[in-house]
């Protein structure tokens, strides 16, 4: 990222929750550039006003004289593909950083007016991969449970107290989806919501059927299927969806749900009790297996496709990468004296394909190592 700002003149564009460390990192990236460099926020009605009039002249004179511009909250403003644009054609040596705490309506806002002008990158809360650049295993495993509780967000790492990070989510959990989701979303029935990431919460691992979620909480499946869209764009959650190539008897549609943090996940259900004390340990195991994976595809720029792989029989893979001319599947495990073996449906259908566990005496390898190396 550091390399296309110093030497391109494209547009950036990082999306990611809030309070996940976006305005830092761009600070960072531009500290020492030696430009005259101007910061600029959404929340600024000033700002806000200006990007969002159209007028060329107000909004060239907003960023004139300076080498670089970065506008924080663009999810704020609206048609900021515009402003930008206007910035970019008219004043091609200014390098424009923008920062979105949510993508609702920010890819279609700026998808148009920036095509063939911008890069985007999205910023996750932290990977175990980069905390393993100042801890050694030993450190990262003493650290595995509180971790596998309370996440990964930076603000959680740097508190010394449970209590204090317990208090962070509870905060970001109630400003950032009781007000920024709901309000940008356009919710009619907010405790709906609130009530659907809760059951989510609770089918970690499982295959999500939309119907059945409505039949619970009194609504539509198709009213299901917008909240979860809204979830990913707001950066809580995610999908996985089944692997098939046509089995008559491979499950093809209904999808598994994951959350971006463990964290968020746990303030969900308002449970922080210790992990010892917990009887959820498989559902905190694989949503932090397959998120920090999904980290490290993401840090890597891999073309890969994340899936899981199923029977209607009930042989299963909780894990499948699936690229150009190669298949992969893992069992996630948290015990590491597991006797988990390859289905033999698995290999039939797939001979080419390998499998490999992951459990805790391994994962480190997994999430952090090459790609395809098996454990």
């Amino acid at each position: 990222m550091r390399r296309r700002i110093v030497e391109g003149h494209r547009i950036i564009i990082l999306y990611g929750a809030r309070r996940v460390g976006k305005t830092t990192l761009v600070r960072h990236l531009v500290s020492g550039e030696g430009s005259r460099f101007a910061e600029f926020s959404g929340d600024d009605s000033t700002v806000s006003d200006t990007l969002s009039s159209r007028d060329s002249r107000r909004i060239l004179g907003m960023v004139s004289g300076y080498d670089l511009v970065f506008i924080d909250e663009i999810q704020r403003i609206a048609e900021i593909g515009v402003g930008i644009k206007i910035i970019h054609d008219n004043l091609p040596v200014v390098k424009v950083i923008v920062t979105g705490s949510s993508s609702f309506d920010l890819a279609s806002q700026t998808g148009e007016a920036l095509t063939g002008r911008s890069w985007s990158f999205s910023l996750s809360p932290f990977s175990v991969e980069e905390l393993s650049a100042g801890r050694n295993q030993f450190e990262l495993d003493r650290e595995l449970e509180r971790n596998l509780v309370y996440g990964f967000y930076p603000e959680v790492q740097a508190y010394d107290a449970d209590i204090d990070r317990a208090a962070f989510l509870r905060e970001l959990h109630a400003s950032y989806l009781f007000k920024d989701i709901l309000q940008m979303g356009g919710i009619r029935q907010p405790r709906k919501i609130v009530d659907l990431l809760r059951l989510l919460a609770w089918q970690i691992g499982s295959e999500v059927s939309f119907s059945e979620l409505g039949t619970k909480l009194g609504m539509s499946k198709d009213t299901v299927s917008a909240y979860i869209d809204l979830l990913e764009k707001a950066f809580v959650l995610f999908r996985l969806e089944p692997f098939s190539r046509n089995l008559r008897n491979e499950v093809v549609r209904s999808p598994k749900i994951y959350f971006v943090d463990n964290g968020v996940r746990n303030v969900a259900i308002s449970d922080f009790r210790s992990f010892s004390q917990r009887n959820d340990h498989g559902a905190l195991w694989e949503n932090f297996i397959v998120s920090e994976r999904r980290k490290r595809l993401g840090a890597l720029a891999a073309s890969i496709e994340s899936r899981f792989w199923r029977l209607h029989t009930g042989a299963e893979i909780d894990y499948v990468e699936a690229s150009a001319g190669s298949l992969h599947g893992w069992e996630i495990k948290l015990s590491s004296d597991s006797n988990a073996k390859v289905p033999p449906s698995w290999s039939q259908a797939y001979s080419n394909a390998t499998w490999g566990l992951v459990n805790r005496s391994n994962y480190l390898k997994f999430i952090t190592g090459p790609l395809h190396e098996i454990p």
